[in-house]
């Protein structure tokens, strides 16, 4: 289903289907929650990564479980979808996507869910539901927050895919890169990340989400009381103090990591 493996502070989550084109069955949405909910506490990691075997980072929901259900079943299924993306957001860490195929449909809400993206020049990016008669409705919060309004209508009314380097352009994802090198990119962006405190990371990724969803007069306010309320923080002072005198900063972490 999927594998968890560790390397210092980074965690990578590996879809591990690629004869289901790593689909995202029930179970699996339910169980890579589980894992993120696992992931989040713990205070030797600094960043995950959700990555995938196979030529599909995710092909979406698998249809194959959505044949002939009653309509609790269905409320249920996109309900555990809603819950995964809500999961990456919420738990302390950034999550970065390594794609390096197709993503479609909830595949690719679940990359425009992600914090940051990265992708190889071979990925594929598409919103196909509306061919099927299930327009991808769920996979169009994320994305049109990523994309914006009309580039993420283009994407959801005709279904056709965009390649790589037009995600980059149009903000899905923040960079691509060669095939050989898409393990290599993550691990530079994710190594960048973990230099710095896992507390002040987890403030920050907390207040863009909030800001996100106020007015302008709203988001100021929110942030200038999480910017005061960081600057009096043990690692804030510490990496003041480490600025001012020249020297590297030790950082304390969300729990003394």
């Amino acid at each position: 289903m999927f594998s968890i493996e560790t390397d210092g502070p980074v965690a990578r989550i590996t879809l591990a289907n690629p004869k289901r084109r790593n689909a995202l069955g029930l179970q699996l949405m339910q169980k890579l929650t589980e894992a993120l909910g696992e992931l989040g506490p713990r205070t030797d990691i600094g960043v995950i990564v959700v990555a995938a075997e196979g030529p599909a980072f995710s092909a979406g929901h698998d249809l194959s479980e959505m044949v002939d259900r009653d309509p609790e079943f269905y409320d249920g299924l996109f309900a555990a979808c809603t819950h995964l993306m809500d999961a990456i957001r919420e738990v302390p860490q950034p999550v970065i996507a390594e794609v390096a195929g197709v993503a479609t449909a909830a595949g690719c809400q679940l990359v425009a869910a992600c914090d940051l993206a990265v992708a190889s020049t071979e990925a594929t990016f598409a919103t196909p539901g509306v061919r099927i008669g299930l327009f991808c409705s769920t996979p169009m919060v994320p994305i049109s927050r990523a994309v914006g309004r009309k580039r993420a209508m283009e994407m959801l009314l005709t279904g056709e895919p965009i390649d790589a380097d037009t995600a980059a352009q149009w903000g899905l994802v923040n960079r691509v890169v060669p095939p050989d090198r898409l393990r290599e990119a993550t691990d530079e962006l994710a190594a960048r990340i973990t230099r710095f405190s896992d507390h002040t990371i987890a403030i920050g990724k907390q207040a863009f989400y909030r800001q996100l969803d106020c007015g302008e007069p709203q988001a100021y306010d929110l942030t200038r009381q999480v910017m005061a309320a960081n600057a009096a923080t043990d690692d804030a002072q510490e990496g003041i103090d480490a600025f001012l005198a020249k020297r590297p900063p030790s950082w304390s972490g969300r729990q003394g990591r």
